[in-house]
């Protein structure tokens, strides 16, 4: 279902399946006969989901990285591991502090294997719901009744401007001086950016433009060479501020602060190597 979807054509997802396209057509009419529905139609060369393809498919893409991930596993479990410890990250910033928390979590876990997850079909309470994966790394924690939320520390987003930019003189800057600057942000939807719905829009502030980066490190040349400002976690701008010639500032009189959480199954909370994971996400900042 999923390679058809994809390609469109029965050739093309014969030869992805590693099939001759008789086989594959076969195996169509073979499931369509046993299900007693119409699953394709044919639009010239391609073929168009039925309404009960579509639930199929839908089906099919949930079923499937779980379905792969037990093949993962049981592969690992063979080859003598123990098992994998699949990690969803909703954090763009965490990267480095993530490295370190799982270099510390491998060496300490010899025998357990680790995945990292940064995409997901729908969200990652979706993909720790439907079991994608073990353990979510996200700011944004979800009331779920199925859930446990463990905070890992906070921090503090500040503003991170050139060394020349004429509010680098200045130790915190108001949502108003904002207004004029263009501000760069991780690709993130604008609702969930705390820059935004914590600071510029309850000031009836936009930015004079905004623009999305995903890296890091070009974010901060940008910004060194007067492009416009981004935000930060201070502890990631501490290791790049001399480096990239920036200054920080505090947003607003008070600061903004954040708390990164890590998010598992209830059911899991029992489970040792959830419980060291997490508390080596508590002791590296």
């Amino acid at each position: 279902m999923i390679a058809l979807d994809e390609k469109g054509t029965l050739t093309e997802a014969a030869e992805t399946l590693f099939l001759s396209q008789s086989a594959l057509s076969h195996q169509i009419k073979h499931l369509e006969k046993k299900l007693n529905v119409k699953l394709w139609q044919r639009c010239g060369r391609r073929l168009r989901l039925t309404p009960a393809g579509e639930l199929l498919l839908k089906t099919a893409y949930q079923v499937m990285p779980t379905l792969l991930q037990t093949e993962t596993s049981l592969v690992a479990i063979g080859e003598g591991q123990l098992g994998v410890l699949r990690i969803g990250v909703e954090c763009f910033p965490c990267h480095e502090w993530l490295m370190k928390v799982v270099a510390s979590f491998l060496t300490d876990n010899p025998n357990i294997d680790v995945d990292i997850i940064r995409k997901f079909q729908f969200s990652g309470v979706e993909g720790l719901l439907h079991h994608h994966v073990d353990l979510l790394i996200t700011p944004d924690i979800s009331d779920h009744e199925t859930l446990l939320n463990v905070p890992l520390f906070q921090y503090e987003q500040v503003l991170l401007v050139a060394n020349t930019h004429p509010l680098a003189t200045q130790k915190k800057v108001s949502a108003n001086q904002l207004q004029d600057q263009t501000l760069f942000t991780f690709p993130i939807e604008k609702r969930r950016l705390d820059i935004f719905n914590q600071f510029l829009w309850p000031n009836h502030i936009e930015p004079k433009l905004h623009k999305q980066v995903e890296s890091v490190v070009i974010m901060l040349q940008m910004v060194a060479h007067k492009r416009g400002v981004c935000v930060l976690p201070e502890w990631l701008a501490d290791s790049y501020a001399q480096q990239y010639e920036v200054s920080k500032l505090r947003l607003g009189e008070r600061g903004l602060f954040k708390t990164l959480y890590a998010s598992v199954k209830k059911q899991d909370k029992s489970l040792n190597y959830l419980n060291r994971f997490i508390e080596l996400g508590q002791q590296v900042e």
